[in-house]
């Protein structure tokens, strides 16, 4: 999830857009980002190159026509910051997170004329104006129009089902926290999170409304702001102590049903499909792989399986135009896919998985090598299906 951002900002999610983020991180020298100007493969995106320091986020142009975009982000050192975003109003469209010094990535969208902000928390100077111009002719997919609408329709219908049965499961979930019912709640706690996990980066959409639904302790500027599912997850398994926890089991019923009010009437692009599972696949590797994530209730396996169920949905409902425009890719991620969900099943414990403890070093590292080993072909598919 995206962390808490300057007090300036407010505070942003997981948010984004849908997980308008395509891109796996590259372990690649720290430096500028490469290009020099804005420029598009054959056809393809226009490339604007952004470099990431302690002092800001610096675009190497503050101005591209409307059309496909890839932003290219390199961390140049910045040991403050970690993440870039591209803001419209109060809506983050697109970023990428978890960029340490020396580390790369990109996201991919397709942008109509009018200012954005690109925004890096934690920087001396956290937002740069962009601009983005009407053009003479917007380059269209060389996919039918027909294959993606469909996609993004289908994935509109997806996210508002997941986000009805959520409300559901978290109803019951809290309505056990409100009765002082430990036991009851620690076993509804899990399921409740599964359709969170999987519509994430739908969530992160909306400016402060993932962080006060799945922010961590660390993420939080002040205790009476740690709040949502895992403030009651430490009351479960830290304390086995419900005590209190009404407002804040009732403020969660509250968000949820605030996200299910703002997915109703949402609509996606294809990139915003592509770049949300690979945003997904981001979060498995940087906080279910980790342990970070549900640090005290230990079911990390749980929310992994569900980050990759959200990335599959997302992946098949595109996986007929990306087969049309790129057959050899649409053939690697099937496969690499299929690898990471034999690899979490060998953990696999009744109804759940084993809690994340009980793996060894060895075993998350195989986890991990999995996870990304898929992010690396899945963070290509946004660029390889728009403005080309």
């Amino acid at each position: 999830m995206t962390r808490v951002r300057s007090a300036a900002r407010g505070v942003g999610g997981s948010a984004i857009l849908l997980g308008l983020v395509v891109a796996a991180c590259s372990g690649g020298p720290s430096g500028p980002a490469a290009s020099a100007a804005p420029s598009g493969g054959a056809g393809g995106p226009v490339v604007v190159a952004v470099t990431l320091t302690d002092a800001g986020c610096v675009p190497d142009t503050s101005s591209v026509t409307a059309g496909a975009v890839t932003f290219r982000v390199a961390n140049d050192g910045g040991d403050a910051v970690s993440e870039v975003e591209l803001m419209e109003g109060d809506r983050i469209l697109g970023e990428k997170e978890n960029l340490a010094p020396g580390l790369t990535g990109t996201f991919t969208l397709e942008l109509q004329p009018g200012d954005y902000v690109l925004a890096c928390p934690g920087a001396t100077t956290p937002e740069t104006t962009f601009t983005v111009t009407p053009a003479a002719s917007v380059a269209t997919s060389s996919v039918t129009d027909t294959s993606l609408e469909e996609a993004t329709d289908a994935y509109a219908a997806y996210v508002r089902d997941e986000v009805g049965q959520l409300v559901t499961a978290t109803g019951a979930f809290t309505d056990a926290v409100i009765a002082g019912d430990v036991e009851r709640a620690k076993a509804l706690y899990g399921p409740a999170r599964v359709f969170y996990e999987r519509i994430e980066p739908v969530a992160e959409r909306f400016g402060d409304l993932d962080p006060a639904i799945d922010g961590r302790a660390d993420d939080a500027a002040s205790p009476a702001e740690f709040t949502g599912f895992h403030r009651l997850e430490q009351a479960l398994w830290e304390t086995g102590d419900v005590t209190g926890m009404t407002p804040i089991a009732e403020r969660l019923v509250a968000d949820i049903g605030r996200l299910r009010d703002l997915v109703a009437t949402e609509t996606y692009q294809p990139a915003q499909l592509a770049n949300g599972a690979a945003e997904l696949l981001d979060e498995i590797a940087a906080s279910k792989i980790t342990g970070e994530e549900e640090r005290y209730s230990h079911l990390d396996l749980l929310d992994f399986e569900a980050n990759l169920e959200g990335a599959r949905a997302a992946y098949d409902l595109l996986r007929p135009a990306l087969t049309s425009a790129a057959p050899d890719l649409a053939a690697s991620l099937d496969e690499r896919f299929a690898a990471v969900e034999a690899d979490l099943g060998r953990y696999r414990s009744g109804d759940g998985f084993v809690t994340y403890t009980a793996l060894t070093a060895d075993q998350t590292r195989a986890l991990a090598q999995g996870v990304d080993a898929l992010a690396e072909p899945l963070s290509e598919v946004a660029a390889r299906l728009v403005g080309s």
